[in-house]
């Protein structure tokens, strides 16, 4: 069994953007009910939580943004775009989401941890530098890579990103930077509009973001097959030193907000993929967080699944779930993926 961290905290509850808003405290709490089940109790290793520095933000985040979301806290609701507003505990929960990520990050790359799963909200990759967006506050995972960067000094760290919708924040961060491989499964055309094929990075940083754009109706057998035949042999290439992936439940077969049809084995499966890389390159570290994910039973089970597989309680067969896939939707993201990325990655084949 692996020694797999959570990161959780009643603070994240206190997060409440509306009556009526899908991005709900009670995401969280149907998922730290299930850390109760039987099965659950017992098996996970508790991450100390703390608010993240000022300095860890501006790795990602301009001042003059840190400073308008800081100024939101102890008010009542503030609008910070069409979708994205704020509560009194926003803030808090806001500096907790990427301090704690940051946390599990120090703990896993220092050994004390096998792997970590952050169950925090509210969620970021749709966070840019200078603007909320999409139900995000500050961009965890961007802030994540740079903190492993900056304060552990690793050269390169690989971000997987499978929620329903593109990671624009994230992608933006690192688009000229090739210390960052930034790979993107998600809904498309749908918001936010962003992650076509041919978005693979400018600059130095060109063939380092890899945007797979999927049409509705891509289920577990889709889904593995092209992390198994896209995303392996691109980060195999790559070699990080961590993994960290950004989890969106909302490609859930019952997710309101999606048109996906991934199932709780789905999620397990991919998680296995991708422990299948790390072991590989970075002697296991993966560091997951929350993104979207709108169904509460959906929530309860599919993180279940992935944290099971993270911890080594349950062993998923790759082959079985790709075999349900249907091909031609494999083949097809495969042909696209090569007509822009088979020039920067030498692992990938037709």
């Amino acid at each position: 069994m692996r020694k797999t961290g959570i990161v959780r905290d009643e603070r994240y509850m206190n997060h409440r953007p509306g009556s009526f808003h899908p991005e709900s405290h009670k995401r969280l709490k149907v998922i730290y009910d299930m850390l109760n089940d039987p099965d659950m109790a017992g098996q996970f290793h508790e991450v100390p939580v703390r608010r993240a520095e000022r300095e860890e933000l501006l790795l990602v985040h301009s001042p003059q943004y840190v400073d308008m979301v800081a100024a939101t806290e102890g008010k009542a609701s503030q609008s910070l775009d069409p979708d994205t507003s704020t509560s009194a505990g926003s803030y808090e929960a806001a500096l907790l989401a990427s301090g704690g990520l940051c946390r599990a990050v120090s703990m896993v790359i220092e050994g004390e941890l096998d792997n970590a799963f952050a169950l925090v909200r509210p969620p970021g990759h749709h966070a840019e530098k200078s603007r909320a967006m999409g139900f995000c506050l500050f961009n965890n995972v961007a802030v994540g890579a740079r903190y492993a960067q900056e304060y552990h000094k690793l050269k390169r760290v690989l971000i997987i990103d499978w929620d329903l919708h593109h990671g624009n924040g994230t992608q933006h961060s690192f688009e000229e930077d090739p210390t960052v491989l930034y790979f993107s499964t998600h809904q498309y055309p749908y918001y936010p509009g962003s992650g076509a094929f041919h978005e693979a990075g400018r600059g130095k940083g060109e063939g380092f973001t890899v945007n797979v754009p999927l049409s509705p109706g891509h289920g577990d057998g889709e889904y593995v097959g092209i992390f198994e035949k896209i995303l392996k042999p691109v980060a195999m290439e790559f070699n990080p030193e961590l993994i960290l992936v950004s989890a969106g439940i909302d490609i859930y077969e019952n997710d309101p907000l999606g048109s996906m049809l991934v199932s709780p084995e789905g999620f397990a499966a991919l998680t296995r993929s991708i422990m299948d890389v790390a072991e590989k390159c970075c002697d296991g570290k993966v560091v997951i967080t929350l993104e979207g994910g709108y169904d509460l039973n959906g929530l309860s089970f599919s993180i279940k699944s992935v944290l099971k597989e993270l911890a080594g309680l349950s062993e998923t067969s790759i082959e079985d779930m790709i075999s349900r896939g249907d091909q031609n939707k494999i083949d097809y993201a495969i042909e696209q993926v090569l007509r822009v990325h088979g020039r920067f990655w030498k692992g990938l084949s037709p």
